[in-house]
């Protein structure tokens, strides 16, 4: 886990999106216990309650769940539930826009297909 902090983002969204970066990446597994607070609190050198909020935030969308008295674990079907949001934020994102641009540009369907091809290569 890295333990850079930006300052454009909110903290506990950044211990958030570091949890769901670490789950993707399969170095956080399912069924698996997540750093406590209190570790997050000293390598981030924050408030433990901001460590908890970030945490929480996970809770509630279903991909951390808490084992009374243990700690937080991750959620089965966690990794499958953020790819498939990852996938969506980057159609949202990048897709929409490419093809809005490509539209207002005349290129086609076909032409843009070429072109993401070609930089796959």
């Amino acid at each position: 886990m890295t333990s850079i902090i930006d300052d454009s983002r909110p903290i506990f969204v950044q211990i958030a999106q570091r949890i769901e970066e670490d789950i993707i990446a399969g170095s956080l597994l399912e069924e698996t216990q997540v750093p406590s607070t209190n570790q997050f609190a000293s390598l981030y050198q924050i408030n433990p309650a901001t460590a908890a909020k970030g945490v929480n935030l996970l809770v509630d969308q279903g991909i951390l769940y808490k084992k009374r008295g243990i700690g937080m674990f991750v959620a089965e079907g966690a990794r499958q539930r953020l790819v498939e949001n990852r996938k969506e934020q980057f159609y949202e994102q990048y897709v929409v826009a490419m093809i809005q641009e490509a539209n207002k540009l005349g290129i086609t369907a076909e032409q843009l297909a070429d072109m993401i091809r070609r930089g796959d290569a």
